[in-house]
Parts: C-alpha cells; sequence; structure tokens
C-alpha cells in the first residue's frame, strides 16, 4: 500500500522525514490522502517550520524504517475524524515545533557541559 510522509531536504545527503514527540515516542506520520499530507505541510509552514514536500512511499517500507529505530508510525486515514487531544496532532502540528537548525546545537551544548564536567574532575586530581 502506498502512503505519502512528509520529507525535508529531499534527495540530499540531509533528508529527514518529520516527526512529532508524544509521550516520549517519536512518532512518524503518514497519510493515506495526498490531499492531508499537503495540508499538514501548509499549516506547518504557517508556524514558521521548513516546509517539507509530499513523497509517496510504501507503508511497509516506513513500517520496517520506524522499527529499526525504535519509531511509532501512525496512518492517518482518508477523512480521519480526531476523537481525543492526541489524534488531533495526527491532523494538526503541535504549536512548538524543535527547529530544523537547533537539533545540532542541542546536541554540542550536552556534549560542552559533559566535556566541561571532565575537565573540572581532572583538575581536581591535580
Amino acid at each position: 500500500m502506498n502512503i505519502f510522509v512528509l520529507l525535508y531536504n529531499s534527495g540530499t545527503d540531509k533528508e529527514g522525514m518529520h516527526s512529532i514527540e508524544l509521550k516520549g515516542r517519536t512518532i512518524i506520520l503518514v497519510f493515506e490522502d495526498k490531499d492531508d499530507a499537503t495540508r499538514y505541510c501548509g499549516l506547518l509552514e504557517a508556524q514558521d517550520f521548513p516546509l517539507p514536500t509530499v513523497e509517496m512511499i510504501d507503508l511497509e517500507e516506513i513500517k520496517d524504517f520506524c522499527t529499526k529505530l525504535d519509531y511509532e508510525c501512525k496512518l492517518v486515514e482518508k477523512n480521519f475524524v480526531p476523537k481525543t487531544a492526541e489524534d488531533r496532532l495526527l491532523i494538526s502540528p503541535p504549536q512548538k515545533n524543535l527547529e530544523v537548525g537547533d537539533w545540532g546545537e542541542e546536541i554540542n551544548k550536552k556534549e560542552k557541559v559533559d566535556i566541561n564536567t571532565i575537565k573540572e574532575n581532572l583538575e581536581k586530581l591535580l
């Protein structure tokens, strides 16, 4: 079965798939209907998020990808109607997004803290 995903930097070495974080889990949204995926892209853009492209892919391929990375795959069916607040995230992005440019910076900040801690501990040994 072919579905639609939202890709950033499609066809490049920095290609990435749109995901959301929910209760500590990374969730990859896949859409049954291309129009729903395109609408979701528009909502992301309205929140000043980088605009992804809609790409068609086989559902089994995405499921395998998610399994390997311990992600969850959520299918947004055509004419999906949310029943809970969590379901609403499947048709409308959350208000707070992690900026693409910040991903690497967050990792670097953590590394700097670890390096400084190690340095301080070594100085204490002298």
